[in-house]
């Protein structure tokens, strides 16, 4: 069957329809065309806008964290860790903690008192009146790992002290912590008047015998110069010329009956105990009389205290007397070199944390009767490199990295000894 023909008409109307099909599909061609570039060039100016705006933010960010990084680096965040050391279990209590493992803090609050205005600080230790410009070693506390020491009061300490005898017994590092300990006690004094050194002496290094009095507490703190602990004495007969003086190791220094009725007992030696301080002067050892010319140094300590050990077992009332012993406090000189002081603790010991004369105390004390308390000080000082005297002393021309500025490190064996004299932990002192 044959297809109708389309009416003329229509023809024309379906090919105008078509041409205008035609040109609106040209049209929204060119329109989608022009959208599209139009949201493409928007979504490329937004992208990068966005990584602007990221850029930025990172740029901000850090910026504040290498401030932040300054700042740590220049005012150390309060929990700084610059030492840490052995074990021990937790606990609250001082008497059951190891307080010689922990840290080294910064303390905006420190010193606890200043050297110029306390008489008792000798000059030489004095380092800030000596010319030290830096402050930042003053501002270093020790806090134990697992308890905390006691915050130093002076009135509570001259209270808890009324009516007592402390004595400190060895070399010039023992006078320093005597010193220290007077000072840190006067700044809980209204009239500083009230205290005095008994015979009228000033604080030197020569001297043997050195006597405060706190006459308002009816308090007196001793220093006993003895370096070795046991008797010095000349060279005997028909020795060696090379011979200058000895060292009775198996007698105890003459001076020590006048330790016996003391309240507190803190007793060091080590920093003589050295060829250049022995051998190198002519000063050799005596056991029993006889002259002991080959002895190993650290062998001579060793029975030197073993003789102070027994010497405290039969003369010493443990329930009148407690009695500690200070460790060897480390020093810093590099291998002969010149002494350098540094403006912060070390980041690493250099393997001063342990001394074979600390070792020597540790180990005889813990076979002795009577109780004694090791204050083991020679790990936490061996960070303390900031903290030495340096040429900030009464003689500059000797530089000296074995002795401490006051105040600094020795106001902390002390804060420690106060924790433990005073802990509630503690036995309380007999009345005599």
């Amino acid at each position: 069957m044959s297809s109708l023909p389309m009416p003329s008409h229509f023809l024309l109307r379906n090919n105008h329809s078509l041409n205008c099909a035609s040109k609106f599909q040209k049209f929204y061609s060119r329109v989608s065309s022009f959208s599209f570039r139009m949201i493409k060039g928007q979504c490329k100016v937004w992208i990068f806008q966005s990584l602007y705006a990221l850029v930025a933010i990172g740029s901000v960010l850090i910026f504040f964290l290498a401030m932040a990084c300054a700042y740590l680096y220049v005012f150390p965040y309060t929990s700084t860790l610059v030492y840490k050391h052995g074990m021990s279990n937790s606990s609250d209590s001082i008497s059951e903690c190891n307080v010689f493992e922990g840290s080294w803090i910064q303390e905006d609050s420190y010193p606890l008192y200043n050297a110029s205005q306390c008489p008792f600080a000798e000059r030489g230790f004095n380092c800030i009146s000596n010319g030290r410009r830096d402050r930042g070693y003053m501002k270093w506390r020790w806090k134990p790992k697992n308890c905390d020491l006691l915050w130093f009061s002076a009135r509570e300490a001259l209270e808890g002290l009324r009516g007592k005898r402390v004595v400190f017994v060895g070399d010039s590092l023992s006078r320093t912590q005597w010193e220290s300990f007077i000072c840190m006690l006067m700044t809980g004094l209204e009239d500083k008047t009230s205290v005095r050194e008994i015979n009228g002496n000033k604080i030197t290094k020569q001297i043997r015998f050195l006597s405060v009095e706190f006459g308002t507490f009816n308090l007196r703190v001793d220093f006993y110069r003895s370096v070795f602990l046991v008797q010095p004495a000349s060279s005997p007969k028909h020795a060696p010329k090379r011979v200058k003086s000895t060292i009775k190791l198996d007698k105890l220094d003459f001076i020590s009956k006048e330790w016996i009725d003391a309240d507190v007992l803190v007793f060091n030696s080590g920093h003589w105990w050295t060829p250049t301080k022995l051998f190198a002067t002519g000063c050799y050892f005596q056991v029993d009389g006889a002259l002991k010319l080959g002895m190993p140094i650290t062998s001579a300590f060793k029975i030197a205290l073993e003789t102070w050990a027994s010497w405290v077992d039969t003369t010493i009332n443990s329930n009148r007397t407690r009695v500690y012993f200070r460790t060897f406090e480390s020093s810093h000189w590099r291998n002969h070199k010149p002494c350098t002081v540094t403006k912060r603790p070390s980041s690493l010991t250099g393997g001063r944390d342990r001394s074979s004369i600390s070792d020597a105390i540790l180990g005889v004390a813990k076979k002795m009767k009577v109780p004694v308390r090791v204050l083991h000080v020679t790990p936490m000082g061996a960070f303390r490199s900031d903290g030495h005297v340096g040429t900030w002393s009464d003689n500059p021309s000797v530089p000296d990295c074995s002795h401490w500025c006051l105040p600094g490190v020795p106001d902390t064996w002390n804060e420690i000894l106060f924790s433990y004299i005073l802990s509630e932990n503690q036995v309380p002192f007999n009345e005599h």
